[in-house]
């Protein structure tokens, strides 16, 4: 059993909602740089919320960088 099942919360400070997602701790510098704040931990734990927000950051970045490689 995972720590998200056994309730771990979401990593972004002052929120208290409980993780649905665990991720690598590269992807925090990606967080940090949107502005928030995070715990530190050895992974990233985000609730659904702050997951969903993630994704719009995350796919943005991917689509420039696939635009800037393919020339």
């Amino acid at each position: 059993m995972g720590r998200v099942k056994k309730g771990e919360l979401c990593a972004v400070s002052g929120c208290n909602s409980p993780a649905v997602r665990s991720l690598s701790p590269s992807y925090a510098a990606k967080m940090k740089q949107a502005g928030y704040v995070l715990n530190e931990s050895t992974r990233l734990y985000l609730c659904e919320q702050h997951y969903k927000e993630f994704k719009k950051i995350h796919s943005n970045e991917d689509r420039l960088e696939k635009w800037r490689l393919s020339g």
